[in-house]
């Protein structure tokens, strides 16, 4: 008996665009012998469809395709998950469709509400197992949470299962699938059965579902593994309860994934949203230099404008290495100088800046000026040809307020919002041993805002090195500064790094959307009040 995993990537809203692609995989899965197919949770919807789930319209749009689907199915047997809709609940659920019927439907158990979830906002929570039969084999069904909790799996397994097929929108971070093994080995020493993993793949605004769907044996061997972050359809083959080893994708590096998972998330924000390309600014620095890179890998360079705005204070090796990137990678490129506009600006404001109470000379008003200007123009070119601007800054920026409100942080997407600046370096190593096109120097010099002479970003931050590693603590293991001083750190560094991530709060609510790849970005799993008198302490 073989099984199909449609490891696809579903578009939140699209019913008919949805069903067209279950539909068309349920096809190849029964040309190619397979008695049943198993699709992620939700693919019916997409997910997470967030308050689309409240209106009644999307409500009943679901139900109405879910069962035009089902009249459709012939020949194979289809585990499909979707919202479905009972007494005026909503659940997330999964139905056994054969034969044009529903022959069964289960309820997720276990409804996640933290990190980036919010299931419980929309859902209600099942708590019956569900166990169907075919082939002589009976197959229980969970959906994503509840194999993390205990008892779920063990219900399905008192109700004669002989196999879990779990459906999954399990989002992507760093070192995803190692905790996903774990968890899964948990369920399989507590019930004995093989557990069959789907996961969903794609972009959606801010997640990356990563796919690697995989199966494990009943001593917790992983029998399959399917690619990450690639559209595909998997077969597994059975003899009796026991699964036939089969493929076992390559292991990749960090960097790898990584590089992979910013690449389909603006490919898919751009191309699921209709957008005819991007524009970016192109600094000759390190951030600008990567972000071109991966947009050049996820669209191709016909889509990607760089437009490089010296001013005074842009050193001649920045604008050769723009130069010579932009022509590398084959994008459009343009200069536009911002010199005579800044003076402008200056010249307009001369006589408040100079009028009593005394303010002095030259601050960080005239540096962000400078980002202002770039980001007008920017969205000036957005504006005039329909493309979105790509900002170009990451974490550790992100973390301390180290941007410019309406300057560098004026865009509509920014693929290395969750990156850390030292992954940006090992992005970036990783990138060239493939083919070198971000010049050595870029990577090599001194990180710089260039908004004023000799200016180094080392000036105001500590090393990255120590900025990462505090940053961390805090935003994505949620240490206090206690436990963050016990990691050897200075305390006047960490007083300085947690004292920046909490005032610059009302940057981050004014950033575009950027992909998430750490266990907690500035985004879904982020939540902290603007206003607000608490302060740590050690």
């Amino acid at each position: 008996m073989k099984l199909a995993i449609a490891q696809i990537n579903c578009i939140v809203g699209d019913l008919s665009g949805n069903v067209r692609k279950i539909l068309d995989y349920a096809d190849q899965a029964k040309k190619s012998g397979a008695a049943l197919m198993i699709t992620p949770e939700l693919a019916l919807s997409g997910y997470p469809p967030e308050d689309l789930l409240l209106r009644n319209g999307f409500r009943g749009a679901c139900r109405d395709v879910l069962a035009d689907l089902a009249k459709k199915i012939d020949g194979i047997t289809l585990l499909l998950g979707h919202p479905h809709l009972v007494d005026n609940k909503l659940y997330n659920a999964a139905s056994v469709v054969r034969e044009g019927k529903i022959i069964a439907t289960y309820l997720k158990n276990q409804l996640p509400n933290d990190s980036v979830f919010d299931e419980r906002r929309y859902f209600q929570p099942g708590s019956d197992p569900c166990v169907f039969e075919l082939d002589g084999m009976r197959f229980g069904i969970n959906i994503c949470q509840d194999i993390w909790e205990e008892g779920t799996a063990s219900r399905a397994r008192k109700a004669g299962a002989d196999i879990l097929l779990v459906l999954n929108s399990s989002p992507y971070h760093m070192r995803k699938q190692n905790l996903r093994y774990k968890i899964v080995r948990q369920r399989i020493r507590e019930t004995a059965m093989p557990i069959i993993y789907a996961n969903l793949v794609g972009g959606q605004d801010e997640l990356i579902f990563d796919g690697a769907s995989f199966a494990m044996n009943g001593e917790g061997e992983l029998t399959h593994q399917f690619d990450e972050f690639k559209e595909r359809l998997s077969l597994i083959e059975l003899q009796g309860a026991t699964l036939v080893s089969g493929y076992i994708a390559p292991t990749q590096t960090v960097e790898a994934s990584v590089y992979q998972a910013l690449c389909l998330g603006i490919r898919d924000y751009v191309g699921k949203n209709g957008i005819p390309g991007v524009v970016l600014g192109l600094s000759g620095g390190v951030d600008s230099a990567l972000t071109m890179t991966i947009a050049v890998d996820a669209l191709g360079a016909d889509k990607v404008e760089a437009v490089m705005m010296p001013s005074r204070f842009t050193a001649d090796i920045s604008l050769l290495d723009a130069r010579a990137m932009a022509d590398t990678l084959g994008v459009r490129y343009s200069e536009f100088a911002i010199d005579a506009i800044f003076n402008e600006f200056q010249d307009t404001l001369a006589g408040k800046f100079l009028a009593p109470p005394k303010l002095g000379g030259p601050d960080l008003t005239e540096e962000n000026l400078q980002a202002r200007i770039r980001g007008t123009l920017l969205m000036a070119l957005s504006n005039k040809y329909g493309s979105i601007v790509l900002t170009t800054g990451n974490k550790s920026e992100m973390a301390v307020g180290y941007c410019t409100l309406y300057g560098d942080m004026a865009g509509g997407f920014a693929i290395l919002k969750d990156i850390p600046k030292t992954m940006v370096y090992q992005l970036c190593h990783y990138r060239n041993n493939l083919s070198e096109v971000i010049p050595a120097r870029v990577i090599t010099r001194a990180p710089s805002a260039e908004l004023r002479p000799d200016q180094t970003d080392q000036d105001n931050l500590p090393p990255y090195d120590v900025l990462d590693g505090i940053v961390e603590a805090y935003v994505e293991r949620n240490l206090s500064l206690r436990e963050i001083l016990g990691m050897n750190y200075a305390e006047a560094d960490v007083r300085r790094v947690v004292y920046l991530i909490r005032q610059n709060e009302y940057k981050r609510r004014q950033s575009p959307p950027g992909v998430r790849v750490t266990q907690r970005g500035f985004g879904k799993d982020w939540r902290y009040p603007i206003t607000a008198k608490y302060r740590d302490e050690f």
